[in-house]
């Protein structure tokens, strides 16, 4: 089952089950997904369904560091549940190991040597690491391994 049917199986369960903070965390995501393929005009592949779901985390992260410096303990629990519901769609996250060896493999399968390479490499790459590490950390392994 892809990641956007088992969403809109969730939104089914939390609907039945009344549970206000799975309800409102799922309908956002689901939205942010709809609003993404009404952009492209397309519908989403697992890959980008899954990238949607790590920026909506990421956001969810920033609004718990705001809220902790504005000592706001309410909206830290509420946040934090919403982060605990999104990660259960998300896959098992990649360890720093296993990212460097592959992007280590594309970077030789591509034959890539300096910096200028950076971009056909994370064009391989990030569809085979699907959702299992951030962006931003890819980036900085492969920037690693053209530089050094």
């Amino acid at each position: 089952m892809d990641t956007k049917t088992e969403l809109n199986e969730a939104m089914k369960d939390a609907l039945r089950a009344k549970d206000k903070v799975a309800k409102r965390t799922l309908t956002m995501v689901r939205a942010a997904i709809q609003q993404a393929e009404k952009d492209r005009r397309e519908e989403l592949d697992e890959t980008a369904v899954l990238a949607i779901l790590q920026k909506e985390v990421k956001s969810r992260h920033e609004s718990i560091a705001e809220a902790k410096k504005a000592g706001r303990d309410d909206l830290v629990a509420d946040t934090e549940a919403e982060v605990v519901i999104l990660q259960k769609y998300l896959p098992k996250a990649m360890s720093a190991e296993d990212l460097h060896a592959l992007a280590a493999e594309v970077v030789a399968e591509l034959d890539a040597s300096t910096l200028v390479d950076m971009g056909n490499v994370m064009k391989v790459l990030i569809p085979r690491v699907a959702g299992r590490a951030p962006g931003g950390e890819i980036s900085k392994v492969v920037r690693e391994l053209l530089q050094g």
